[in-house]
């Protein structure tokens, strides 16, 4: 047999094998306040039924009323490249400008508050369950940003229960996600092929474990009760800052100060690892823009620089410590960096944020982008954490991953 023809089966064999997983990209510093979300939920990591209408909403800062255009991309359930041609996945069209956009009013940062919504005349709907990906452009064809989206179907009951870690060296940081995935009717050939599962801690997909197989089955349901490989760390409650009021100073901030734009300086937050467990009612390291004296926040909330502070112990002075939240993507740049001042012995950093109520915490990261959020805030095994498990199905022969399910948990009831 000729090698040329048996290397040609092999390449077609295998070709997305090849891709590497798409990453989100970050906006530039002029735009601000991402807020991607269904139409009833608060700016949360969407996750909505096939069908349902998905909400992009942001903030140029450079008063220039650009136009942007959007592209949406099916993934299979690890973020490579679907096999799957845009008119299979779309009814319609997309490379859209948007649209819809309102100048800020009563602000003193001036800004442009653009709204995508799906569907609309042109991308009428979104025809296959899965993994989206929404890519922002600019009138050059330059990508601004990009966001992930997941699409589900309800084909599966999907049954999350948080516990404690079975190993004793992690059982009081570490937080356990059982699993049971009912079928219902539907028959799953071959689940351990065929099925995967995907656990997200408060929206956070930096921290997601990903591509869990059925442990075993027990009639027509799938189970999963690991230990470490579904095992998150606690960590702690998120801080917490309220500027709703910016001419006030409450809720964490410490005083106020009005120059080119109003400055909101919080009270220097604590290193938390050593010290016992506290309850702190907080969002899950999400964010919500508010403004006490506006009918809509969305163009009437203005922007305000916020001055974090952190106790610095010796064994953090030269650690590279980033501020982490919904409200920055946690991302770990520049951006969101701290720097440590030797005359306060803390670590300072300022940012530019819309008005509102907002979670974050402290977190170290090494040279390679390796997050650690225990060396500041600890890990505890009583912290209320939010769980999303999304349930992907290729069926044999397919050519793309279903989302067939989605259950939701929280570590509030956890039990041993």
């Amino acid at each position: 047999m000729s090698l040329k023809p048996l290397f040609v089966i092999i390449l077609f064999a295998v070709p997305f094998s090849l891709f590497p997983q798409v990453e989100e990209t970050n906006p530039p510093e002029h735009i601000k306040t991402i807020n991607f979300r269904g139409t009833t939920a608060e700016n949360q990591l969407p996750i909505l039924t096939l069908g349902d209408a998905v909400i992009l909403e942001f903030d140029a800062l450079n008063g220039e009323e650009n136009d942007y255009y959007y592209k949406i991309k099916h993934f299979n359930f690890d973020w490579t490249p679907s096999q799957l041609v845009q008119s299979e996945y779309m009814d319609g069209f997309d490379n859209q400008r948007i649209r819809t956009y309102e100048n800020s009013f009563n602000t003193y940062q001036i800004y442009s508050h653009y709204i995508l919504t799906l569907p609309n005349d042109q991308t009428r709907g979104l025809k296959v369950s899965g993994n989206y990906m929404l890519y922002i452009y600019n009138s050059d064809g330059q990508l601004v940003f990009s966001r992930k989206f997941m699409l589900y179907e309800n084909k599966a009951n999907v049954g999350v229960v948080l516990k404690r870690a079975r190993d004793l060296d992690v059982i009081e940081e570490k937080q356990r996600v059982e699993l049971t995935i009912d079928s219902n009717n539907m028959q799953l050939n071959n689940p351990y092929q065929t099925v995967k599962a995907a656990i997200i801690q408060n929206n956070n997909l930096n921290t997601a474990i990903t591509n869990v197989k059925p442990q075993y089955t027990l009639g027509n349901k799938l189970v999963y009760k690991y230990d470490s490989e579904t095992s998150f760390w606690g960590g702690n409650e998120y801080f917490f800052f309220e500027n709703k009021d910016i001419r006030a100073a409450n809720n964490n901030v410490q005083f106020i100060d009005l120059k080119d734009l109003y400055y909101n300086y919080l009270y220097t937050n604590i290193i938390r690892a050593n010290r016992p467990y506290t309850y702190n009612p907080d969002i899950n390291g999400n964010y919500v823009i508010n403004n006490i004296d506006a009918s809509n926040p969305s163009i009437e909330a203005d922007y305000a620089w916020v001055y974090f502070s952190l106790e610095a112990s010796d064994a953090l002075k030269n650690k590279q410590v980033y501020i982490y939240g919904s409200f920055n993507n946690y991302a770990i740049e520049d951006s969101n960096r701290m720097t440590y001042n030797p005359e306060s012995h803390n670590f300072e950093h300022t940012m530019l944020l819309k008005q509102g109520f907002y979670n974050y915490k402290y977190v170290v990261a090494d040279n390679n982008g390796v997050i650690n959020d225990g060396v500041i805030s600890g890990n505890f095994w009583q912290t209320e954490n939010n769980y999303k498990v999304l349930v992907y199905y290729r069926d044999l022969g397919a050519r793309y991953d279903r989302i067939i399910g989605y259950g939701e948990g929280s570590s509030v009831n956890i039990t041993n």
